[in-house]
This record gives C-alpha cells, structure tokens and sequence, in this order.
C-alpha cells in the first residue's frame, strides 16, 4: 500500500480498545475494531518483520497481548510431506502439544491434523475456552492445523474446537496429548514428552526365559483411597513380581480410556498414561524401577478399534477420518466399536508411530498386540452379506497387513532389542516370521489353541480324561510352526469363566492339586509363559475389575503353597537352560510317553542342545501309581528337582525323590526309570551328567 502495512490482529472478543508497542515499549499505532468478535487493524510503516506486542481494553481490564500470529509457520516443508505420505516415524514430535520456546518467547506450539475441517482453534484455560481467541492456521498441503500460543504453560487444559465438514461445532481431545484430564473429564493436558530411553538391549532373542506377569493396574493391589499409583506401584508390585521370579510385567492397556470397565482396551488418547494412577513422568518412573530390578515391560496395545466417545476420534473434522464410513468395514459388532481404516496411510502412520513411542519415549521392552485376528479378516465376527471382501474378493484385511508388517518393521530397526507379541486366535500363516521372509513380524504368538485344549482338560473329571489324552498332546504337532507364548490370561477369569482355581474338578484338596499339576505342566512345556494375576496364589474368585485381588487367601497354607510353587517353577525355569534355550526348537523336546491315556500319564524330555537333560512326568488322575516305568535317553542318576505334589506346596509328599536308570528297555529306549508316581502332580527329573 504505497509504502504501508495493512496490520490485522485478533484480541479478545469484547474489547473496546486496541493498540500496539514495539520490544521497548514504544507506541507503534492505535488498532481499530473492524469486527466484534476481536478483529482491529492499523497502518504501519513498511518493513521487516519485527517484535511487537499487543494492548486490548477488556470489560474492566487492560490486557497485553503476545499476537500468536506474529510467528512463522512451524512445520517445515519436509515435516508436511511425511505426514501426508505417511512416513514420519517420529509423528509425535509434529503434531500434539509441545511447550517450549519461539524467537526467545516461552509458549506452546500446537498442531492438529484435521484436512477436511472448515476452521479449527485452541480452546482452554488460557482463553477462557472462547473458540474466537486462537483460530489456527491451515497448512493445505498436509492438511494440519498450528499456531504457537505464547504463555501457555505444561498443565494447562485444551481441547480443539473444530467447525467439521458438516459445519458442526465439536470439541475434540487432541490425538496426540501425552497427558489427559481424569475421567469424567475429557480435556488434553499440555506436559513435557519424558526424555528419549536409550536404545533397548537384546537379552537373549528366542532363547531367553520368559514369563510374564499379567497385571491390572487398577485392581492388583487397593490402598486407603483405592487405586494405587505408578509411583507406589513402583515400590511394591515391582518387587512382588520380582521376587515371584517372573522375567516380564505385561500391564492391560494404559493409554487413556474413559471407561473403567473397558479395562483399558477402548482407547481415546493412544499417547497418553492414564491419569488414574498418576503423570507421565510417574510413568515412566515405574518402567524405569521395574528395569532397575531386572524386569521387562510389556504394554498391552489396541490398534485394532477405538470407541465413538464424542471427544474422540470419531469423525474427527466432520469426516470418517480414522475409520472407515461403511459400517461394513468401520463398525466392530463385538464391541461397538468403530475400525481403523489402516489403508489410509496417515492413519496407519499413527498407530504405527505410537507403537515406536511407547518403546522410544517411556523405553518399554515390548508391546503386547490385542485382538490381531479381528484386524485380519474381515469377516470377523460377521455373518454373510455384513462384510466386504478385498480388492481379490478374498476375506483377508490387506491393508491390515500391511500395517502390522510396517509397524513391526519399524520397531524392528528402531527397536531392536524389544520384542512383539500378537493375540492371535486363528491358523493365520507365519505370524511370527520376518516381513521380508513373507511373515507379519511378530516375535512370539500366544498359544490360544493349546490354552483352550489344556483347560477343557483340565475341567474334565480324572474318570473321564482317558477319553481325552489328545487335549495334552495335539499342541506339539504345530508348536513349533510359530513362535509361543502359552497365555493363561486376564481373559480366562472373567464373563462367568470364573478362576483358574474354579475351573478344577473334585474336592478342595482334588481342586488345589489339579491346579498344581497343570501349573508344572505348563511350566515345563516349550513356549514362553503368560499368567494374570491372582493365578499366582489361585484366586478363589472371578477376576473384578474394580476390586483388589483376594490377598488374604495367603493366611491359608494351600493357597500360600500354590504361589511358592509358582515361584519356584520360574525360577527353575529361567535357572535351567533346558527348559527354555530351545523353546521354539523342536531339537529341544521329545516324548518318553504320550499314548498311555488309560492312566492319563504323560512323559517328556526338554533338553538345551548342549547335554542337559530334564525329564517331566505328569500324572492327571488322583491315583499313586507305583513303580511307573518310563524310558529316559541317557543312563544314569536323575535327581527329582520338583514335585508339585510336595508338602512344602500343600500336596500330601507323596514322590519317588531321585533315581537311577536301569537297563531296561522302555519307550524306545535302552534305559529306564521305575517311578512313585504322585497323585494329580507333575514331577521333574533332571539328569546328572557322570
């Protein structure tokens, strides 16, 4: 304009006065409302951008103002391309909240995609949640949203206010918040990102011990006001577990949810703990304590759905932006939930990211992936005609696939030393191989076929489980397929399953011994171990939610005996290489006796390929049956290194103690062993190398 600027700024809706000063102080103009809702204008001399400041006459009240649009975009030109290619792998550095400073002024920068929104601004306490005081600025070409807000500070409360595609007012939760306002209450929270963890160490890959302590944080332990925090759960289910001789804490979802009893799998803020045991930074002081004392931590992650809470993700700008718009693809039955449109690559960029947070930001050790099958097929749960097929005509979710590859990748290069479990419940092919070798890149899969046979079982009466030997030992035939994880979870002791404890026959003495046994089964056959808490001292009752576990039970010796055989069992476990170095390794396991389903009786060999030998005898009915021959693979003394029917567990010490091969052939082989079998109990023999 010949010389002049034409200046517009935004104050406070309402003011009645404007003006503007320089970095000194210095008057610069006068401002002139051109509109009621906060927009005035001045004319000012041309010329380089400059440092200036604000003056708004409010009600009674004189304001100064940092204009928030003095600022020059934040985004770099390479930021916006990965985002809309879908390839920014730190994701969170870009969008979210981030406190910090701008040309040398303290604030917070903002930023939010949300391509197909008409208007979007920052509500919170800082503007007294006026929607006209910080509209942002629209990047087109990566359709995100930003403004730097000078003066906002860690702790302030937000939300966006987005005028939709519909032209729909709504107030939305940023996807991105590392911290959130407890439930009811729905606001993002600014904080400071905890500091990067160094990069996770490698203890062992598919040789390593591990057994995996399954655990609600809401409901393990309840102090004088109720829930526990991370902090003081820190210092005491950290060295419960620690002394239980479990190698892993596998926590239920903590990433934000609105709703108790979803236990955690219906997610709103995927990058946030949960505000209901304490901040972030409290957060991440329990990861850091559980490493400390020789734990590693697993996060349960649900990528697979999210709820339609309004403040959520739900059509976030007006559009189907997460999910999918025919219900066909983007409604989940089972849950009510809605499903990710993964095929949307922005979409799948940020799960595929906060898998990467997680692991980077608060230094997990690995990551615990829900409902896998429900992401694979998509005809999951649905009946014909309520389902889509792909671009083949087939059932499989491709775009599904190709994320959980992706991620996995990710976190392979990223992460090296973490490792990914799935919750897969289907005969899906090489779950757990490499991506490049065709495989979908988990490390382990959870053992649900072997879980659901084992326990049917179980459950049976001793009379009747000759007819049913095959529940024991079909597993074998495809364990070594995949990679396993043998899960008693969260999932067997809840919706009227009642405990693992309810689930056994007979009398209160048949029950407790029942439990034992299966527990030696389980611990010593190939795979790694999952057990949710309470199954540690068998829990009387169905697991509740809002509840702590039942730990009077310990003042009774047979539930006391049960978790010292627990705890014993790990660390025989992870003390003895045989009983898991060749875990995923056939070479590691061979029947002494699978077919004597009369007595109910199984026998088998776990050997670490290095001349360690231990055999495992199971004896499923209530009978002792004495002087059991079963053939063992070397001569010698077999020195018994436990028995769950021992006293010290609540058992009635019936057991043959050691022994010492005859050359009598049995089961194939030259020598054999004559045993007091114990009734209901499972008995370990390891090998003494002359």
């Amino acid at each position: 304009m010949g010389g002049w600027t034409l200046v517009s700024a935004r104050l406070v809706a309402g003011s009645h006065r404007g003006g503007g000063s320089g970095a000194a102080g210095e008057c610069l103009a006068g401002l002139t409302c051109v509109d009621e809702r906060g927009l005035f204008e001045a004319l000012l001399p041309a010329g380089p951008p400059f440092t200036y400041y604000l003056h708004a006459d409010w009600l009674n009240a004189s304001l100064d103002l940092d204009d928030p649009y003095r600022f020059p975009p934040l985004l770099n030109a390479d930021e916006l391309w990965h985002i809309g290619e879908g390839s920014h792998r730190r994701l969170w550095h870009c969008l979210g909240a981030h406190p910090g400073q701008l040309d040398g002024v303290a604030g917070t920068r903002f930023a939010v995609w949300a391509p197909n929104a008409k208007r979007v601004a920052v509500l919170g306490d800082f503007n007294l949640w006026d929607n006209r005081r910080h509209p942002m600025r629209l990047r087109r070409e990566g359709g995100v949203w930003e403004i730097f807000l000078p003066g906002v500070t860690v702790g302030m409360a937000y939300k966006f206010d987005i005028l939709d595609w519909d032209g729909q007012l709504v107030q939305k939760a940023d996807p991105f918040a590392f911290a959130a306002e407890l439930r009811p209450a729905t606001a993002s929270l600014v904080s400071v990102l905890p500091s990067a963890a160094g990069p996770a160490v490698p203890v062992g890959g598919l040789h390593q011990a591990i057994s995996i302590y399954e655990v609600h944080l809401g409901s393990w332990r309840h102090g004088p006001t109720g829930w526990l925090t991370y902090r003081e759960l820190a210092h005491s289910l950290v060295p419960y577990v620690v002394e239980m001789g479990f190698t892993h804490i596998e926590l239920l979802p903590i990433s934000e949810f609105p709703f108790d009893g979803s236990w955690g799998y219906q997610p709103i803020g995927l990058y946030a703990p949960t505000a209901r045991f304490g901040s972030p930074a409290d957060f991440r002081y329990f990861v850091e304590q559980a490493q400390a004392a020789g734990l590693g931590v697993i996060l349960d992650w649900v990528p697979g759905h999210f709820p339609e809470d309004p403040h959520g993700l739900a059509r976030f700008d007006g559009t189907h932006l997460y999910e999918h718009a025919d219900p066909r693809e983007g409604f989940h039955r089972d849950w009510h939930t809605l499903i990710y449109n993964y095929g949307r690559r922005e979409v799948a960029n940020f799960l595929s990211a906060n898998a990467l947070f997680w692991l980077e930001q608060y230094g997990l050790d690995g990551l615990r992936v829900d409902a896998v099958a429900s992401m694979l097929y998509r005809d999951y749960s649905r009946e014909e005609g309520e389902w889509l097929p792909n671009v083949h005509g087939g059932r499989e979710n491709l775009e599904a696939i190709g994320f959980l590859r992706q991620t996995n990748h990710w976190l392979g290069v990223e992460r090296p030393g973490a490792i990914s479990v799935a919750e897969e419940s289907t005969a899906f092919p090489q779950v757990t191989r490499p991506p490049e070798h065709g495989g979908l890149g988990f490390h382990y899969k959870w053992n649900m076929g072997w879980m659901h046979d084992t326990l049917s079982y179980m459950r049976r009466d001793p009379i009747h489980r000759r007819h049913h030997h095959d529940q024991l030992t079909f597993g074998i035939g495809y364990l070594y397929g995949e990679n396993y994880v043998l899960p008693l979870s969260h999932d067997e002791v809840v919706h009227g399953k009642g405990s693992l404890l309810g689930k056994m026959p007979g009398d209160d003495w048949q029950r407790f011994a029942n439990l034992r046994a299966y527990y030696g089964f389980m611990w010593l056959h190939p795979g790694k171990k999952l057990l949710f808490m309470g199954g540690e001292f068998a829990q009387q009752a169905e697991w509740d939610h809002a509840a702590s576990l039942d730990w009077h039970l310990l003042a009774d010796s047979r539930h006391a005996g049960v978790q010292a055989l627990v705890r014993d069992l790990n660390h025989l476990y992870r003390d003895t290489p045989a009983l898991h170095r060749l875990d995923c390794d056939p070479a590691g396991f061979e029947w002494t006796c699978h077919d004597d389903a009369d007595n109910s009786v199984l026998g088998f060999v776990r050997c670490d390929g290095l001349g360690a030998l231990v055999l495992v005898v199971c004896n499923f009915t209530p009978m002792v049956r004495c002087n059991y021959r079963v053939g063992v693979p070397a001569a010698g003394d077999w020195r018994e290194v436990l028995n769950t029917d021992s006293s010290h567990y609540g058992g009635s010490n019936v057991g043959h103690g050691d022994a010492c091969s005859e050359p009598v052939g049995w089961h194939g082989r030259a020598h054999s062993l004559s045993l007091t079998l114990a009734p209901l109990a499972t008995q370990v023999f390891a090998w003494q190398a002359p």
